[in-house]
């Protein structure tokens, strides 16, 4: 192929826990041909970074631009974004969903890590406008980790207390028992009240944060628990260019399936960021009566599907992540009234 200014080259990498897979493709936009290299894998730490870098200077053409394209895989792909970024490679990270539909309309319908890593560097090839990676504030990562601290620890909360009732209430009694898990529970609540604070004297470190995150908590409905969680961990919308992308992101898209005649079942995909919807649950419910704008959404979904209050419910856990990006980009307050 002709190096000119037609001439793609790009890395695709699908990254996993333990391991990621790398497959180099070349492209020329204007006639179409290409050509990929056999998939390799390698290492998810700083060796096998080098010898990704390694390879990929021997695969690729010298003469051109080389660059890197991988998906948000929670956060096994940090590192080696971090390290390509250092050594001056152009660095591109888009959301799984992006990446499928490429893959789609390509019509590749194998779905393994060997297969994925090719249709990432195809797509990192033939992709127009994609916005190169830069780390996010260290801030949102230090965020990410307190809050999501704060959600396993709710989570043990809730089983102690499970098992705290369960031992009052039956028949059997274990006085030394229950001191033991009431005293967990006292452990966790102040490891709880501790983060809060630790969480609140961080975000006092960031004049602009701050102020961005009381805007955010002017909707109806949302705290600043909530506030923090959603900024956190979609690093301020960084990968997030539409509506859709969000929800999409947060596993709040909607899917239907299908067999045979019978009309498809229509239900949230689920396959996204979990910690976003746990934190919009309960705000989600209090907006449904209180958020004006969440409470006639909810309404009308109910008159549609009297059966199906969760249906009504998730919908408007949507309409209340809209809010937050919304609020957010424009930086101003929300208007109530509207």
């Amino acid at each position: 192929m002709k190096v000119d200014k037609h001439f793609r080259q790009c890395v695709g990498i699908d990254v996993a826990k333990d391991t990621f897979m790398a497959c180099l493709s070349m492209l020329d936009i204007a006639t179409d041909e290409g050509r990929s290299s056999k998939t390799v894998e390698f290492a998810n730490n700083r060796h096998g970074f080098n010898q990704l870098v390694k390879w990929s200077r021997k695969e690729a053409v010298r003469e051109a631009k080389l660059t890197f394209l991988m998906e948000v895989t929670g956060v096994y792909h940090e590192k080696l974004a971090h390290h390509l970024q250092k050594l001056g490679f152009q660095v591109y990270v888009v959301l799984s969903s992006r990446a499928r539909k490429y893959a789609e309309y390509e019509g590749i319908k194998t779905k393994t890590d060997s297969m994925d890593a090719y249709a990432l560097s195809r797509f990192g090839c033939a992709a127009h406008h994609l916005v190169p990676w830069t780390p996010p504030k260290p801030i949102y990562a230090a965020l990410r980790m307190k809050t999501r601290f704060a959600s396993h620890l709710n989570k043990v909360r809730t089983t102690i207390g499970n098992q705290l009732h369960a031992l009052s209430n039956s028949f059997e009694k274990d006085a030394a028992l229950e001191r033991m898990y009431k005293s967990l529970i006292d452990k966790i609540d102040k490891e709880l009240e501790d983060n809060d604070k630790a969480i609140e004297e961080l975000i006092d470190t960031d004049a602009e944060l701050k102020s961005r995150i009381e805007k955010v908590c002017s909707i109806t409905s949302v705290g600043m628990k909530t506030a923090v969680t959603v900024i956190a961990e979609t690093g301020a919308f960084e990968f997030i260019t539409s509506q859709k992308q969000l929800v999409s992101y947060a596993g709040l898209d909607v899917v239907s399936s299908q067999s045979g005649p019978n009309d498809p079942r229509h239900h949230i995909s689920k396959k996204g960021n979990v910690y976003i919807r746990t934190a919009l649950y309960m705000p989600a419910i209090n907006a449904c009566m209180y958020n004006k704008r969440v409470s006639e959404l909810y309404e009308r979904v109910k008159e549609k599907n009297p059966n199906a209050r969760m249906v009504a419910v998730t919908a408007g856990m949507r309409k209340l992540l809209i809010q937050i990006y919304t609020i957010w980009k424009k930086n101003e307050l929300f208007d109530k009234q509207r």
